[in-house]
């Protein structure tokens, strides 16, 4: 029996997000032959205008969801209308991705749905009528391999970003948009404004480079080496907890257990011991620079390749040499 993949596109900023194209290509490594890959977009007025880009990507068709209501993430409000486009589609199973409104969503759609989920994936196999999902156990030492069992379920999966490369897209590919009414239920809470404080322009964990400072950026003023690396590289800024807790820098910067997973094509951490916590939330990256003076820093054991010396000579000359390759 033919299974219809509803994949929840997700927007920041009046763009679709990169894994938004990611879960597409997720349901397409899912998905047999006969079976239907759909998105749904859920947002503020305008938010229909992405379909076309969606439908570049794979998506045959496109449900949407409008309304002012929507314009801030709001968990029952995202609920009810993906409940909504789900009466609808019937899908068999919704992929999203594991972002921080994915974490949150997933979840609550599952309970409503009675489905099965599973979470922080990051490879996709197919064998036959099984499909297999890879996700990390703890802190990214152990991986699992998981699949639903009962082909009668509802599958919830989110995809872990950086990890599945988006299919190259088409332009020419069409795909229908159906709008869909936003059924307005009654809300606990009401979202008037967000207020962001952010690492950049660039989203931590859809960074493909990520420049991290840890506590031997000594203070504040210290991340500004760190900036400029990223900003000819074109990368985002991270931190350690040890650099958050010393008042170097705001949370929303913190990678590692407690903080944000990333998987960045390339890493590099400057001033920053190692820390098992730490470890956690970007070992998985592709390649891992460190640059530390303490020749016994336990994140040279993890690195690909490592700069013995002090991260405020060593930043600098790299931000020329690579401003200059860049040119």
């Amino acid at each position: 029996m033919a299974k219809t993949f509803l994949v929840v596109a997700e927007a920041r900023g009046g763009k679709l997000r990169q894994v938004s194209f990611e879960a597409l290509r997720a349901a397409q490594l899912s998905a047999a032959e006969g079976d239907s890959i759909t998105a749904v977009l859920i947002g503020g007025s305008g938010s229909g205008t992405l379909a076309t880009e969606l439908a570049a990507y794979g998506a045959s068709s496109i449900y949407v969801v409008e309304n002012s209501a929507l314009e801030h993430y709001n968990s029952e409000a995202y609920a009810s209308a993906l409940l909504a486009v789900a009466d609808t589609v019937q899908p068999g199973a919704i992929y999203l991705g594991h972002t921080a409104i994915g974490r949150d969503l997933a979840p609550l759609v599952a309970a409503r749905l009675a489905a099965g989920q599973i979470s922080d994936v990051t490879a996709i196999a197919r064998s036959g009528d099984t499909v297999q999902f890879t996700r990390p156990l703890y802190a990214g030492k152990a991986v699992e391999k998981k699949a639903f069992t009962d082909p009668n379920d509802i599958w919830v999966v989110t995809i872990r970003p950086n990890n599945i490369a988006a299919s190259e897209p088409d332009a020419s590919r069409l795909a229908s948009v159906i709008d869909v009414a936003y059924p307005a239920p009654s809300l606990r809470s009401i979202v008037r404004e967000v207020v962001k404080k952010t690492s950049g322009t660039i989203d931590l964990a859809e960074a493909k480079i990520v420049v991290s400072g840890g506590r031997g950026v000594r203070s504040a003023e210290g991340f500004q080496p760190l900036e400029e690396l990223a900003a000819v590289l074109g990368g985002a800024v991270g931190a350690s907890r040890g650099a958050c807790d010393a008042g170097y820098c705001e949370y929303a910067m913190q990678i590692g257990q407690t903080g944000k997973v990333v998987t960045p094509e390339i890493y590099i951490a400057c001033g920053i011991s190692g820390a098992i916590q730490h470890l956690a939330g970007m070992s998985s990256s592709r390649v891992i620079i460190a640059i530390n003076k303490d020749v016994e820093a336990p994140i040279f054991k993890v690195a690909d390749y490592g700069i013995v010396g002090d991260l405020f000579e060593v930043v600098p000359l790299l931000t020329e040499e690579f401003r200059q390759l860049l040119k």
